[in-house]
């Protein structure tokens, strides 16, 4: 009897967290990740205001800077770029993004650790972190003066503050969505790869669909 209560609390919990989500209204944000200008600018503005506390362990800078297209003509990765523009730290160009921040200085200063983002796109959608960056707005009740209208006690303060007091609404909108497109990069990495590899797959199965009707009629033709 107690585990039947239990799983229609749960329910009724679940149902609620799901009525409120569908009151969030997120704001539709256009990506490509074939512009590689903007993923660039992305990964640049990450570099700047989010690494020194989120890392993205599944990401080599090597790997990240040569599919944003930071090589030359010949396709080779210009490495002293990438260290000056980048690597802020003295990781290896080989390593992965992690930040210099201790999880004992992180959850001293924000009561956790801030998490990895290497997937935060594929977890939280594009849409959503596209809202929630362009989201803060001041509250003296929280210890950063801020709060977050798509995640309410945010916990994070306003790191882009300086980007959206300096850059007019459609500039400062159009860094988020460089950074939001650096971020889906990040969530997979061979998305674009996938894709191409998926339409010469469905051609290879249409093909092969073709000849197999084909086969199966020469094969029934005696039976009628």
């Amino acid at each position: 009897m107690s585990r039947k209560i239990g799983l229609l609390v749960s329910l009724w919990l679940w149902s609620i967290i799901g009525i409120a989500n569908e009151d969030i209204q997120l704001d539709k944000v256009n990506i490509d990740r074939t512009d590689v200008v903007s993923l660039q600018r992305g990964a640049h503005l990450y570099m700047n205001f989010c690494s020194g506390c989120h890392s993205l362990k599944y990401v080599r800078y090597n790997t990240m800077a040569k599919d944003i297209g930071i090589r030359d003509s010949q396709g080779n990765l210009l490495e002293s770029l990438v260290k000056n523009t980048l690597l802020l730290t003295s990781d290896k160009i080989t390593d992965t993004i992690q930040t210099a921040m201790t999880p004992e200085l992180a959850a001293n200063w924000f009561g956790k650790a801030p998490p990895d983002l290497s997937l935060v796109a594929r977890s939280r959608s594009n849409d959503w972190l596209y809202s929630y960056l362009r989201g803060f707005y001041p509250d003296n009740k929280r210890p950063w003066g801020v709060n977050n209208h798509i995640f309410p006690d945010v916990a994070m303060p306003n790191v882009l503050e300086h980007l959206q007091t300096s850059l007019s609404a459609d500039k400062y909108n159009l860094a988020v969505a460089d950074l939001v497109n650096f971020l889906d990069y990040v969530a997979e990495p061979h998305k674009l790869e996938r894709e191409r590899l998926g339409v010469w797959v469905l051609i290879f199965l249409g093909i092969f669909l073709i000849f197999t009707m084909l086969l199966k009629r020469e094969y029934w033709k005696d039976v009628h």
